[in-house]
């Protein structure tokens, strides 16, 4: 098998599509030899800053001397972003050799029960990370908690960033769902710690860390000040990622009698954080710069505004805009319109995507004085705003990923985005049974 053969190989687990449970992965892995067993974990769920948060604990414990494996969801740009050792993209080889391991296992499956393309990403992960023989694995969830494949784990610790809403159809309506949803990752007796800040939200994560024994740790804006924080220089931009950083650094803390970690050692991490696509600036080579942030539902493009406006004030914007069509475009497409003098917005590469005539008429309504034209790709669009005013992408770590793709190929091997690629599922309980999520 070469390494083409095994990506298309992954690409052909789409069709099975999206199965939410934990039977078919706790399967596969315990046929694969059950590699958890022999791993750390740090199991990361919530609904934005799961990614930043994970980015900051692994400098942080990388920083400190350990081998650190990294497990994050969706990829920008190359399928090995998402199965990483100390920043370092699993290998072409090693992507071939693990999921060579995996295919004589998944030929005992039924038809009707093949593992799914996260089910076998998540134990060939596993499989990967001990075979590394990482001391720590930073585990994020994908989606959810509950029903989440990553949940076979028992973690050290439990996170949960933040509880808002995205993904309804999949975690419910309310607030309340959401937050069961997330909060299964919380273990008997194992710490759990969170920002979320929403109180219907921490109320039922309270009372499920409660019920399970599991000590809780809420971190609120008042741990982004001195002393959790003193002397710390985030590398990530925004003021939000101090909450992320308050996060980090308390998990950290809480384990210390497990992995120390000096002071020192933490603010290294800290300064040290690199995480591709979330506020981050490109300079472009005519002058100009590209700012890129994966905004892809309403708390994000929250965070984006406030970001956007503490960086560049009331300074002329030209917006290039695309979003997924389930979620929940007209508010983030009203709430971001009226930033901007000129907007462009372009279809994602995905068979998600919103039409960019949709987009073009609520951004008209949300700010009439734009400019506002669709574009057919993004690099017609980036063509057309030009370098007169700073351009801001957004909207989709999908068009992140496609951006990064265009203006920064050197920092990419392969461009395999399709791979994000999932269809809508049943979700199956741990006993096989078929149930809805929320």
């Amino acid at each position: 098998m070469t390494y083409a053969d095994a990506i298309q190989s992954l690409y052909d687990l789409r069709w099975f599509g999206t199965k939410f449970g934990l039977a078919n992965t706790l399967k596969l892995a315990d046929l694969a030899g059950r590699p958890q067993d022999r791993l750390r974990f740090i199991h990361v769920a919530g609904t934005n800053g799961k990614g930043s948060t994970c980015a900051m604990l692994e400098s942080i414990y990388r920083a400190a001397g350990l081998r650190v494996g990294l497990f994050t969801s969706p990829h920008l740009v190359a399928f090995g972003e998402r199965i990483q050792v100390n920043r370092r993209l699993i290998a072409e080889a090693e992507v071939v050799r693990r999921l060579g391991e995996l295919k004589p296992l998944l030929a005992q499956f039924p038809p009707d029960e093949h593992p799914t393309f996260f089910e076998v990403i998540t134990v060939m992960a596993l499989n990967h990370f001990a075979a590394e023989k990482c001391d720590l694995v930073i585990w994020e969830t994908g989606l959810g908690g509950r029903l989440d494949a990553t949940n076979i784990v028992t973690p050290l610790a439990s996170l949960i960033t933040n509880v808002d809403y995205d993904h309804q159809q999949w975690l419910g309506e309310t607030l309340e769902k959401i937050a069961e949803e997330k909060a299964g990752i919380i273990k008997p007796g194992i710490p759990a710690l969170t920002a979320a800040s929403r109180p219907e939200a921490l109320a039922v994560i309270a009372g499920i860390a409660r019920g399970r024994g599991a000590p809780l740790t809420i971190i609120t804006a008042a741990d982004t000040r001195p002393p959790l924080l003193k002397g710390a220089r985030l590398a990530l931009q925004g003021e939000h990622q101090k909450l992320n950083a308050a996060l980090a650094v308390a998990t950290v803390r809480a384990l210390n009698g497990q992995i120390p970690v000096d002071d020192r050692l933490v603010q290294a991490g800290l300064g040290a954080v690199d995480w591709p696509g979330r506020l981050q600036v490109l300079s472009l080579r005519g002058g100009g710069e590209v700012l890129l942030d994966g905004a892809h539902n309403m708390a994000g493009v929250e965070t984006l505004v406030s970001a956007l406006t503490e960086r560049f004030g009331k300074k002329s914007l030209t917006l290039i805009l695309g979003i997924l069509q389930d979620k929940d475009w007209p508010a983030m497409c009203r709430r971001l319109a009226p930033l901007a003098d000129r907007i462009f917005p372009v279809r994602v590469a995905s068979d998600r995507a919103a039409k960019p005539e949709d987009l073009v008429a609520v951004c008209r309504e949300a700010n009439a004085a734009a400019e506002v034209e669709s574009c057919d790709s993004l690099k017609e669009a980036l063509g057309k705003a030009g370098q007169t005013s700073p351009v801001v992408v957004t909207g989709s770590l999908y068009l992140v990923g496609e951006a990064l793709a265009l203006l920064a190929p050197q920092e990419t091997v392969r461009d395999e985005r399709p791979l994000n690629e999932w269809s809508g599922g049943t979700c199956h309980a741990g006993d096989g049974e078929t149930t809805p999520l929320s």
